[in-house]
């Protein structure tokens, strides 16, 4: 069953007496627990995408579905509840807050929703998962971009959302940081059978993902699955 559905999801721009089709009539099913790469030059449509899928931007036409909610029918106050409660967010700049420490930081988006009483729990346990326990009380400024990156990470898991976005989650990172990250990923995905959407330029982290989707123009070029025989990507 899809957990996420685009219909016909389009997006334009005015640049003076220009259309700029940033996202044209894309129709996608996402299977809950899937691991997408969107791959694509600039240009072709993969941030728009993102921000979409992440209610951050509303569509010109079309529907998103998410968990069985149309969104785009959603006015400003229920669109934010839902990112909120659905949606987590990884980017490759961290937007860690510098005056919080590693606990604080991986709690905020706690705030926008009524977790109960396990919240801090919960906060905890995703930052042991990614390994950060004896850096539970240090500031960004105390750890590496790597650190930061798995503090960002536990960040958008804690309100056990449907959908994980990350737009070049391993963009500011070393090579050998990159594919400890990917590893990461690959185990919270199988582990909690969370979605994982991501954005990259790299082929390699691409390469990680079950799902490539290739956007051109604002349109998918290509949707290919890992098959489960030979390891290839094959039509979705």
């Amino acid at each position: 069953m899809a957990n996420v559905r685009l219909v016909e999801l389009t997006k334009y721009y005015k640049r003076g007496s220009e259309v700029i089709k940033a996202v044209h009539g894309v129709t996608l099913d996402i299977d809950k627990g899937e691991f997408i790469a969107v791959v694509g030059r600039s240009g072709s449509g993969k941030t728009t995408m993102l921000d979409l899928l992440g209610l951050l931007l509303k569509p010109t036409a079309g529907s998103l579905f998410i968990d069985d909610v149309d969104t785009a029918k959603l006015g400003d106050r229920d669109r934010a509840h839902m990112r909120a409660l659905k949606v987590g967010f990884v980017f490759q700049e961290y937007n860690l807050l510098s005056g919080l420490n590693v606990l604080e930081n991986v709690m905020l988006p706690l705030r926008y929703v009524k977790n109960g009483k396990d919240g801090k729990q919960r906060a905890v346990e995703l930052i042991e998962r990614v390994g950060l326990t004896d850096r539970i009380k240090h500031r960004p400024t105390e750890l590496s971009g790597g650190q930061m990156q798995r503090v960002a990470i536990a960040r958008s898991m804690v309100n056990r959302p449907s959908l994980i976005l990350l737009d070049e989650p391993t963009g500011a990172v070393d090579t050998e940081t990159a594919a400890q990250l990917v590893e990461l990923l690959k185990r919270l995905n199988t582990e909690d059978q969370v979605t994982i959407v991501l954005v990259t330029h790299d082929t390699d982290i691409a390469g990680a993902a079950r799902r490539q989707i290739r956007l051109k123009d604002g349109q998918v070029l290509t949707d290919e699955r890992m098959g489960a025989r030979d390891g290839e990507l094959v039509p979705a």
